[in-house]
This record gives C-alpha cells, structure tokens and sequence, in this order.
C-alpha cells in the first residue's frame, strides 16, 4: 500500500519539485564540499571576506577546509533529513551571502544575489519538506494543503 502512495505522490508536481530541491541541495553542498579541499572550480580563499580571515584561526585555505567539511555535513543532512537540513542550508547561505557583500563591494554582488536565490530554493525545501514528512500521502482528488489546482 505504502508504495502505491508513494507512486502517486511521484505524479504530483509539488511532489516532484521536491524531490529535484532535496536532490540538489544534497548535492550541490557536497561538490562544493569537496573542492574546499582541491580548488579545482575557483581559489576559494579569493572569496573569504578579510574581516572573517582576521577572526577565524589559521589561513584563508585552513578556514576553507572547515566550510568544506560543514558543506558535506550539510548535504548530506538534507538527504537524511531534509525537514532540518534545508533549513541548515538556508542559514549557511544567508552566512555566504554576507560574506560575499563585504569582500570587495560590489565585486561579488551577482555571486551574492545567485546565492539568495539558492537561499529561498532551500527555505522553498524546507517548506515542502515539512508538508510532506509530516502528513500521510494524499492522492491527487483529496483534499489537502498540496492538492493539484483544478
């Protein structure tokens, strides 16, 4: 029975919006995870704010084996729960976001705007994530806080 729900809720379009926002915020932080560790897409120390290289202990590429560890602890949050880690994911780009505006206004503005948008994707997760974790499935004709529009 469970996984005939489950086929139906795999028709449903907020169901599958979903399911694309779980899997790229669980993949995305990890990739970006794992090139703190090779700068193989960018120098990330380039990125890191002076203020925040002045507070946080060791160098810019130190801090960014942190960030890189936080950011696969992250992803893969958000594939184990997704309720808590979208919301986790939310708070780490609202952090980015920050940084970015006060590394060298306004070169990294675009990135910072980009990075909102990411922002409000993971709190849009967070939302969905939370609709449909927290009541059973419903077929398409129930009525419901995600029933299809007639």
């Amino acid at each position: 029975m469970a996984a005939k729900a489950e086929r139906g809720r795999l028709a449903e379009p907020a169901y599958q919006a979903y399911l694309l926002l779980r899997v790229g915020f669980t993949a995305a932080p990890i990739l970006f995870g794992l090139d703190k560790f090779f700068n193989w897409m960018v120098d990330w120390p380039d990125y890191l704010a002076p203020w925040v290289n002045d507070i946080v202990p060791g160098s810019g590429q130190d801090f960014m084996y942190f960030v890189g560890v936080v950011e696969i602890a992250a992803g893969i949050l958000v594939a184990l729960a997704p309720r808590l880690g979208a919301y986790v994911v939310a708070a780490w780009l609202a952090g980015i976001i920050v940084n970015l505006l006060t590394v060298d206004p306004p070169t990294y503005y675009d990135i910072a705007l980009r990075d909102f948008g990411l922002l409000l994707g993971a709190l849009t997760l967070g939302r969905l994530a939370g609709a449909f974790h927290s009541a059973p499935a419903v077929s398409p004709a129930d009525e419901g806080p995600l029933r299809r529009a007639a």
